[in-house]
């Protein structure tokens, strides 16, 4: 491998255009919060039908990321990548353009499908591109253009639905994937340049898909790893359930607030994540613990919801810092992937990583629907522009679903196990 190469401006290059990658997909993960009255008008659509339509991204994205490590491998990121972000583009034209559920249906799975590849595309450029002491280092910053991305799908989009309609942004996201993927095989590279054997390649490549399916078997017979998938995922769903779906509705018909100052409001909880996330994973390293910081994370996260689902006529102030801090402690499910490191067999951690990478999203497949359908069984027949209504109550009263996760997601990291090498030498 050419050492000049390594971790120079060109590298930097072909990183950033899959963390850009992984920042269009959560862009796309956040953009039915600010669109929920829209969507249901548009489509005459209840609660649970409209979960289910943001949940549609989660479910491909979800099934994929076990496989990806071995994609990559195989077919290189440079092509995975731009060929599943033309898949995206294509989704968003589709859902831009739907004039049934069913279509927009098809087009939120090609988005959740399309976009599968950004995050461990990014880990496996940032492993070939640079040295290996800035891994970390670069998992981290991407999971911050993630969020970053996610927050300016919140407040920004939010003026430009009000300003253009749903259906032209949507457009735009569509056209700016073919963009991105264009970019993506006109500049990636899967390595540097190194002299290689395609035989060799090849054979590796085989071996690789059968040493994925030796570690699943092993991985999901193994109780630790759904223990701390379990973990993973109830720390990850008020965001992708609050934040990422119906939190702005609530604080709009709560607070009688404007859709972008809504959605401002709401990205200061993907805010908290942001910093929540690498600041967590740092201190479970510093201390060479894991479980005390998803168990303080659980409790707090189960003590805000608790107080914002169980109090009403709470002021703003107080809700909103009720989100900063749920972000905050939920962004310590990092922790999780350094804990399943940490237990399983150095052979099976990339399997097991995968299991719990695939579980984090699989709650807001989950839980999105639910709080929909909860909503929808209180729903007293009020329209709004031909939208469902839902009181304040209403939406306290769904969001107990997410504090009973919780719970359930607190009592299992109770249980869970470390080992030596979880503590610091």
């Amino acid at each position: 491998m050419s050492q000049q190469q390594i971790g120079k401006s060109y590298a930097w290059l072909v990183w950033s255009l899959a963390a850009i990658s992984f920042g269009y997909a959560f862009f796309h993960r956040v953009t039915p919060s600010v669109m929920v009255s829209d969507l249901m008008a548009d489509f005459a659509v209840s609660g649970a039908v409209l979960g289910t339509l943001s949940a549609l991204y989660f479910y491909p994205y979800v099934l994929l990321q076990v496989p990806l490590g071995a994609m990559l491998e195989t077919f290189g990121t440079r092509i995975l990548l731009s060929g599943f972000l033309l898949l995206a583009g294509l989704g968003s034209i589709l859902f831009a353009k739907a004039t049934s559920i069913e279509t927009a249906y098809l087009g939120r799975f090609l988005i959740g499908f399309g976009t599968s590849v950004g995050f461990l595309g990014s880990l496996a450029l940032a492993s070939k591109w640079f040295p290996p002491q800035r891994f970390a280092f670069l998992a981290g910053l991407a999971m911050f253009a993630g969020m970053t991305s996610g927050m300016m799908g919140q407040a920004p989009l939010a003026f430009l639905v009000d300003r253009y309609g749903w259906r032209d942004n949507i457009l735009a996201l569509g056209i700016a994937g073919f963009i991105l993927s264009f970019l993506v095989f006109l500049f990636v590279r899967n390595q540097p340049a190194i002299r290689k054997s395609p035989t060799s390649e090849t054979a590796a490549s085989r071996q690789k898909w059968r040493d994925l399916g030796s570690a699943l078997k092993a991985v999901l017979r193994n109780g630790d790893v759904w223990k701390i998938s379990l973990v993973a995922a109830t720390m990850s769903g008020p965001m992708l359930v609050i934040g990422g779906l119906w939190g702005t509705p609530y604080l709009m018909v709560t607070f009688e607030l404007p859709r972008p100052e809504a959605a401002f409001f709401m990205s200061l909880l993907l805010l908290g994540w942001a910093v929540g996330a690498p600041f967590s994973g740092w201190l479970s390293d510093h201390i060479g613990r894991r479980k005390p910081i998803l168990v303080t994370g659980l409790v707090v996260i189960c003590i805000m919801l608790a107080v914002l689902t169980g109090i009403s006529d709470l002021p703003l102030g107080a809700v909103v810092a009720c989100l900063v801090v749920i972000g905050l402690s939920g962004g310590g499910m990092t922790a999780c992937f350094g804990l399943v490191k940490d237990v399983m067999p150095a052979p099976l951690a990339g399997a097991s990583t995968g299991v719990v990478n695939s579980m984090t999203v699989a709650s807001g497949a989950i839980l999105q629907p639910f709080v929909g359908l909860a909503l929808d069984l209180q729903w007293d027949g009020r329209l709004v522009d031909g939208a469902r209504h839902y009181a304040e109550g209403d939406y306290r009263t769904a969001f107990t679903l997410v504090l009973v996760a919780a719970v359930i997601g607190l009592v299992t990291a109770l249980s869970l196990r470390e080992t030596p090498r979880g503590h610091a030498p």
